[in-house]
């Protein structure tokens, strides 16, 4: 059993960012990194919109890049995964094979996970031309035939966000509506470049050589008519959850699963306990944002231990 003043759960943007802070601030802090090592961003390749990279980098870079900056400042960084909770005073974790760790203070950093479709060429086509962050890489996809699947307020802000780099965007729903707000939905279908393909399902992702999306194949739901569309990126906008479930019945969240603050800053329900990025945000979703938050996090445990121990 190991007992910390500062324990952050995640090692994303969010989560090392308030490591490399409260490593300055002498906290000597345990990130507990999780299933998944640095987040979202490894599994994304051009990164051209964090501030600080000039010629763009390579998500699992930038991620080095923020671990080392953060073991420089003190943090004990493991990979190590979480699987139960129990706060208190102190907080308590249990690790996968049992181990315990204490903490007077928890930094929620544990992220959110993009819904994917399920489709066979999905996940191997992900960073080359299958997204699910048009704000993150719709750059990379000027000039080009588009698709984006979903029917919400996700869907329509990514199918109007891509409008300014493609030169026409599929948008692919199930249904013969939209259950997006009017307003996003009057917005899309008076853009010229926005072609709605209703009562459609993407089947799969094609691809001759595994490297660049080339199109996808669709099925009509009312006649099972099945065909090919050739498109250049298709962008998966059925939104996200949050990496919360852990936490269910122990604080605040909302309908999502996506946790609560209280009053300005990160403060949870739950004294001693904060959350940072995506766990929380379910609006912004960037790098950047998360990693603002972290900063935040870490600076509010830091003052709280300050005023509690």
């Amino acid at each position: 059993m190991s007992h910390n003043k500062v324990v952050i759960l995640g090692s994303g943007p969010a989560g090392l960012t308030a490591a490399i802070y409260a490593g300055r601030a002498n906290l000597n802090p345990v990130v507990l990194a999780g299933h998944v090592p640095g987040g979202q961003l490894t599994i994304t390749t051009d990164v051209e919109n964090f501030p600080g990279y000039p010629k763009g980098v390579q998500g699992p870079d930038m991620m080095d890049d923020l671990r080392l900056q953060a073991e420089r400042f003190g943090a004990d960084i493991r990979n190590s995964h979480v699987v139960d909770v129990r706060f208190g005073d102190p907080h308590v974790m249990e690790l996968e094979g049992g181990e315990i760790v204490e903490t007077a203070a928890l930094v929620i950093a544990t992220g959110a996970s993009a819904k994917w479709l399920g489709l066979k060429n999905e996940k191997s086509l992900l960073g080359r031309g299958v997204s699910a962050c048009a704000t993150c890489d719709g750059f990379f996809f000027k000039d080009r035939v588009v698709a984006v699947v979903g029917g919400g307020d996700t869907a329509m802000e990514e199918a109007l966000f891509l409008t300014k780099f493609a030169s026409r965007v599929l948008l692919i729903h199930r249904r013969e509506e939209f259950r997006a707000s009017q307003i996003m939905q009057d917005r899309v279908l008076s853009n010229d470049k926005i072609e709605v393909v209703w009562n459609t399902v993407v089947t799969d992702v094609l691809s001759s050589n595994g490297e660049a999306v080339e199109g996808v194949s669709v099925k009509d739901v009312l006649t099972d008519y099945s065909r090919e569309i050739q498109v250049g990126g298709l962008f998966i906008a059925i939104g996200h959850s949050p990496n919360t479930d852990i936490f269910l019945g122990k604080m605040d969240m909302d309908s999502e699963g996506y946790i609560k603050v209280v009053g300005p800053g990160t403060q949870t329900t739950v004294p001693g306990v904060f959350v940072s990025g995506d766990a929380a945000d379910n609006v912004y979703r960037q790098a950047i944002t998360a990693a603002g938050t972290g900063c935040m996090a870490a600076i509010d445990a830091e003052r709280w231990l300050a005023e509690n121990e």
